[in-house]
């Protein structure tokens, strides 16, 4: 069988005919198997979802009612078989409960990462490389200038920057769901045991990390109310809130707020003179150039297939090394969640 007949594009994602099935599908669909529970992967309104039991929680979490699939939750490695195809997740490494998703029929084998990072990340498990046929491959961040720093390093400058400014509130912009509690994890790992302060946004999907085991320590809600002391008493704190609020008048409650953000597209200082952000933090759940280009030598397919992102510089750099790759250009995925 050849690859295209197991796995192909379509409006909907990636569709598999033998198992009727897609994978992050775009639109309803009547079988999904869905890699991580970002909403651009993660939609809800399929006949049923099969997902690591991380994600199924996940999804119940964010779209409470409107969550009505049937629901599969499997273990990583756990093989399913639909209609003589077998489906097994294995770790990716992008966010808590996410997984590659590897499809297998008669001698073929498919392995869609979905977006997926190659370093450390003490909120879920890391990357597992899967021998196969055809590896499908984010390339969210699939142009040489992007290799981003140690992350370790990135959650000091945080903390030298309260030192020098214990007057300010530090206002990090970071998603909801997972830059935000790796955020948490990370700086406490670097020794900050204070409070760290939330904003309402996130505090449903905080618990849900520490209900699924992941220890974020002592959280605090991010609110400024009226009287006397309640706007100074977040000087010198960390407050971490939805990239969006850095802007709104919620902000500027705190105490001379000093901006920043959590993302690896802070590597491009134009987006952060953009936002106004003043201590950019790069700190990505994306692979960047090395570790995509280091991925593809390491599992070695027969055929590289590349999407979400700067696909066409993963392409020509496979091509240049003597490798078969294409682009699929699929569309719906967003770098929102970054």
């Amino acid at each position: 069988m050849r690859p295209s007949e197991l796995l192909h594009p379509t409006p909907q994602g990636l569709y598999c005919p033998p198992g009727d099935f897609y994978i992050d599908p775009v639109a309803s669909v009547g079988r999904a198997v869905v890699t991580h529970g970002h909403s651009d992967h993660a939609r809800s309104g399929h006949g049923s979802v099969l997902a690591t039991h991380e994600t199924i929680e996940i999804m119940a979490t964010r779209y409470g009612e409107g969550f009505t699939e049937k629901r599969h939750p499997v273990g990583l490695g756990e093989v399913v078989t639909q209609n003589g195809v077998s489906i097994w997740l294995s770790p990716a490494g992008h966010v808590l409960g996410s997984a590659q998703a590897v499809v297998e029929y008669q001698g073929t084998r498919i392995v869609t990462t979905g977006d997926y990072k190659r370093r450390y990340d003490p909120t879920c498990a890391s990357f597992e490389p899967v021998s196969c046929d055809v590896l499908i491959s984010e390339a969210t961040f699939g142009l040489p200038v992007f290799v981003h720093p140690d992350t370790a390093g990135e959650a000091r400058k945080i903390l030298r920057s309260i030192e020098q400014f214990p007057h300010r509130a530090h206002l990090i912009g970071a998603y909801a769901f997972g830059k935000a509690q790796r955020l948490i994890c990370h700086l406490r790992e670097e020794g900050y045991d204070k409070p760290i302060y939330i904003h309402g946004a996130m505090k449903r999907l905080c618990e849900l990390y520490e209900r699924l085991g992941v220890e974020l320590g002592p959280l605090e809600p991010a609110t400024v109310e009226k009287g006397k002391g309640s706007k100074e008493r977040f000087a010198g704190e960390i407050v971490i809130c939805p990239p969006s609020a850095l802007q709104s008048t919620w902000a500027r409650r705190f105490p001379e707020p000093l901006l920043s953000f959590a993302s690896g597209w802070m590597r491009v200082r134009q987006r952060a003179k953009q936002r106004g952000i003043e201590l950019p933090i790069i700190m990505s759940d994306h692979a960047d150039w090395n570790e995509l280009t280091d991925t593809v030598r390491e599992v070695d397919p027969a055929e590289l297939w590349v999407t979400h992102g700067r696909e066409d510089a993963l392409v020509r750099w496979a091509e240049l090394e003597g490798r078969q790759a294409r682009a699929l250009r699929l569309v719906g995925y967003e770098e929102g969640e970054e």
